[in-house]
C-alpha cells in the first residue's frame, strides 16, 4: 500500500468534487437572483442547471467516498509499508532515525506508531496522520524550529551546576562525583507538572547543544565540568553532536580547576 498513489487519486476525486460544489453555489446564487427579480425564464433555466450539478455533486461525493473507505488504514501499519515509507521520507529530509517498529527515537523526538488507534504519537502528542511524507514534515519542521530557538549556553550550564550541588547534598556524594543525567534531572526539574513544560527530550536537546558549546565555558566559582560515558547505555541520554554524529552522555561533574 502507498499513501502517496492513494493521495493523488483522491486530489483528483476532490477537485470534481469541488468543481461540482462550484457549480451548484453558482446556480443556487442565479436561482436566487431570478426569484427576487420574478425572472420566470431563468428562474427554471436555473432550477435546471441547480439539479444537474447536484447530480454531478453526488456522483463525485460517491467515488470520493468510495475511494475513502477502499483505503485499509490498519492494514497499512499492519503491513510495515506505512512504517517503511516512513523511513524512508526521514532518510530523505535527513531525520536521524533509530530504534524498531513500532518506536523510534528521531531526536529529540520519541515516535510510536500506534496500529490499533491509526495514530502516531510524537512525544505526548497524537496525530492522526497515515500520510509518512506529511509525518515526515511535522518531524523535520519540529526540528529545524528547535534549531533555531536561541539557547543560552551559559545559563543552562549554571542551572545544571546549582543542581548539580542540590543533588551532591542530597545524595551526600562530594564534589567532582559523577551524577547521572537522568538523575541529576529530577534534582533540575523537581515538579512533576513543570516535566510536561519540559521533558527529557527538550532536556536532551539542550544536554546536545550545551555539549555543541564544548567544555571550556565558564561556570559558577570558575569550575570546569565534563561529560561521562556508561557502559550501559539504557542510562545515557542519546543526542546528536552539531555533526549529526550519535553520542551518549550519561553522567556529568562539576569541579574546582
Amino acid at each position: 500500500m502507498d499513501y502517496e498513489a492513494f493521495y493523488g487519486t483522491l486530489i483528483e476525486r476532490e477537485k470534481k468534487l469541488k468543481e461540482a460544489l462550484l457549480a451548484v453555489t453558482k446556480a443556487n446564487k442565479a436561482l436566487e437572483k431570478a426569484l427576487e427579480f420574478g425572472d420566470l425564464k431563468n428562474l427554471v433555466s436555473s432550477i435546471e442547471d441547480a439539479s444537474e450539478a447536484s447530480a454531478r455533486l453526488n456522483e463525485a461525493t460517491s467515488n470520493a467516498l468510495a475511494e475513502a473507505k477502499g483505503f485499509d488504514g490498519k492494514a497499512y501499519f499492519a503491513s510495515g509499508d506505512y512504517a517503511t515509507q516512513l523511513l524512508a521520507e526521514c532518510k530523505r529530509l535527513g531525520i536521524d532515525v533509530r530504534g524498531e517498529y513500532p518506536v523510534y527515537e528521531m531526536f529529540p523526538y520519541r515516535v510510536k506508531l500506534d496500529e490499533e488507534s491509526q495514530e502516531v504519537s510524537i512525544d505526548r502528542k497524537k496525530y492522526p496522520c497515515l500520510r509518512p511524507a506529511k509525518l515526515a514534515s511535522i518531524i523535520k519542521e519540529g526540528q529545524d524550529e528547535l534549531n533555531k530557538a536561541p539557547f543560552k549556553a551559559e545559563a543552562f550550564l549554571n542551572e545544571l551546576s546549582d543542581a548539580y550541588d542540590l543533588a551532591l547534598l542530597k545524595l551526600g556524594k562530594t564534589e567532582g562525583t559523577d551524577i547521572y543525567l537522568n538523575v541529576l534531572y529530577k534534582f533540575l526539574v523537581p515538579m512533576a507538572r513543570s516535566r510536561k513544560e519540559y521533558d527529557m527530550q527538550a532536556y536532551a536537546f539542550d544536554l546536545a547543544r550545551l555539549y555543541a558549546q564544548g567544555i571550556d565555558l565558564p561556570t559558577k566559582g570558575g569550575r570546569g565540568f565534563q561529560f561521562g560515558p556508561s557502559r550501559d547505555l539504557s542510562k545515557a541520554i542519546r543526542v546528536l553532536d552539531d555533526a549529526g554524529k550519535e553520542q551518549y552522555l550519561a553522567t556529568i561533574s562539576f569541579f574546582k580547576r
